[in-house]
Parts: structure tokens; sequence; C-alpha cells
């Protein structure tokens, strides 16, 4: 059943649920906690509207620096500012920030462990028709193993206004990855949110699986627990936000009350949520896993739905991840 201490979306099954794309949640997001904290600033690299600055940069013109198709420039920038006090975020697509300036993330922001934040919008395959060398399915990986940084992943639009106003008052380098296309919305504006907590959203009563899921594949978790139900496979559905830290006391706890835990990302299972769910588990809980996400492979074009059935991201995919568990 739902958690309802959590306040989700009562429609969230529903044919018809709200959907709302990510991105809008973080523009929502950095106006409304720039409007308390004047040392926001933004920069972007030529992405304005896609990224959903715009409504920052029209609010704050003074505070805003479009700084065109730089991204390392826009790194390094931003660690300047932020040592000088400021609070920069930095936009673009998520294969060109942080896929192109990585190494000056690393040693200008990271190395110095000053505030930046990097918004990679447009992350996963949501950007179906672009193809392979615009889909950011490594960015994931990329970040976490540098030190000092957060990596989050947000579930639906709510999740990621809540974690924008997070990241700005967590004083550290922080990463949030934003999909392109509309998602369902999971969560509602009661529905807390706290960097480095996991969440579980669904519970069966004798659960013999635990999905653990980040950004769309959230809803495709909680789709996918209401048919093992019905199948007899007791289930739970974690939202693990936070990739990195990665929420180990929760994780730990849910693995210890089922057969097998399933990860479920839009990403390589590679050094993805996947990975740093493995390593946990390896050195503290010996656990049989499963692993839902892109299975070493480049992008390529087709729509949003075309490319979930092709890399096995939906929720036939997952059912048959817990199938093959319990079996």
């Amino acid at each position: 059943m739902i958690n309802k201490n959590l306040k989700l979306n009562t429609k969230l099954f529903d044919k018809d649920v709200e959907q709302i794309a990510l991105r809008n949640g973080f523009g929502d997001g950095l106006l409304e906690v720039a409007k308390t904290n004047e040392n926001i600033v933004g920069l972007c690299a030529d992405l304005l509207e896609s990224t959903r600055m715009h409504l920052f940069a029209r609010e704050f013109p003074n505070r805003f620096i479009e700084v065109g198709i730089t991204e390392q420039h826009m790194a390094s920038c931003a660690a300047g500012l932020a040592t000088m006090g400021k609070v920069p975020f930095i936009s673009s697509y998520a294969m060109f920030n942080p896929g192109r300036n990585w190494e000056q993330i690393r040693t200008t922001v990271c190395y110095n462990n000053v505030p930046v934040k990097i918004v990679g919008s447009h992350a996963g395959i949501s950007v179906g028709p672009d193809g392979g060398t615009h889909q950011a399915i490594e960015d994931i990986a990329i970040m976490r193993v540098v030190p000092n940084i957060e990596v989050i992943v947000p579930c639906d639009a709510l999740e990621a206004h809540k974690a924008t106003i997070a990241i700005a008052e967590s004083g550290k380098p922080s990463y949030l990855r934003l999909a392109r296309e509309k998602t369902p919305i999971v969560t509602t504006k009661e529905t807390p949110f706290e960097i480095g907590k996991a969440q579980i959203l669904y519970e069966s009563n004798n659960p013999d699986v635990a999905i653990i899921a980040i950004g769309p594949m959230v809803h495709q978790a909680l789709l996918s627990a209401k048919i093992l139900e019905d199948q007899g496979v007791g289930t739970m559905v974690i939202n693990s936000a936070t990739v990195k830290p990665l929420d180990e006391e929760t994780i730990l706890k849910v693995a210890k009350r089922v057969k097998g835990v399933i990860t479920a990302e839009t990403h390589q299972v590679a050094g993805g949520l996947g990975g740093a769910v493995a390593e946990l588990l390896s050195q503290k809980l010996p656990t049989k896993m499963a692993f839902v996400g892109v299975q070493d492979k480049f992008g390529q074009s087709g729509t949003g739905a075309e490319l979930m059935k092709q890399y096995g991201l939906d929720v036939v995919d997952i059912v048959n991840s817990a199938q093959k568990i319990v079996g």
C-alpha cells in the first residue's frame, strides 16, 4: 500500500495522472529561493529557456550571466563566484554540463569544495529524437565519483522544486539531474524532501523484492509494484532521490526484509544508482540484485516510449526482474 505518511499524489496510478517536466520544477524553485537569498546567481550556456533558467534571468538580470557555448568557462567562472560568497547555479544539457566541463567541475569546484550547483537538464534518454550524442546516460557515474559533491535525481517536478531549494542551502557542490519530457507527478507539495534521505513510497504486507528507483523510473516502479502484487509478489518501492550521499540506513533496513533488490534508472547500469547500491550491499549486506537500466549501449533516436522499451526500462522489465528474483 502507499505510504500515507508521505502525502503522495492519490491519483498517481490513474491513466490521466498529471505530468509536468522536471525542469519546470527547477525553474520555479530557483526563482523562489533567489527571492530570499540575494547571493544566488545564475549562469547558462546558451540554453536559457530549455533549462528553464529564463525565469530567474528575467526577474534578476543583474544576477545572471549568459556565457554562451562555453561550458568549461561557465564552471570555472562559477567557482570563482562561489569563492567570493555567491551561490552559483550553472545550467545546460547534462551531456555538456557536466559532460563537457567535468574536469573544471572536478578541479575548480569540487577540489576547492565551493557551493556551485550544476544543473544537468535533458538527462537520460529524455531527448529521444536528438539521439545518442545528446543523451547523457553516464552523468551520474562521472559525478558521484568526485569527492565533496551531492548528486540529486528528483522523481517529479514538485520534488525538483524542493531539491533546488535544498541544494541552494546545502553549502556544498551539488549536481541536480533533470529529464526533459513531462514526468508523472508522484509527490505533492506536502511530501517531505531531505538531501541524503530515501523514502519508502509503497510497501506490501510481506515484501519479496525492493525496487529502488530514481527520476522518471520511480513512477514506473510504482506501476510495477501494483502488477507484482496482483501476481502474488510483495514489493517495496523506494525513491532514492539522493544518489550521493546514499541513504545507507534505509537501504540496508529494506534489504534485510526482502529476497532481492532491483535498481531502476535511466542511466547506464555501470556506475549509476545500481552501482552505488551494489557497492553498499556487497560490503555490508550481500543481497541478490537485478539492474534495470541501459546495458552498456549508447542512446539512439526515437520517441521516449520507444527508447524506454528498446533499452529495457519499462514496467515489463521491472516485473520480469522481480519474478526472476523470487523465482
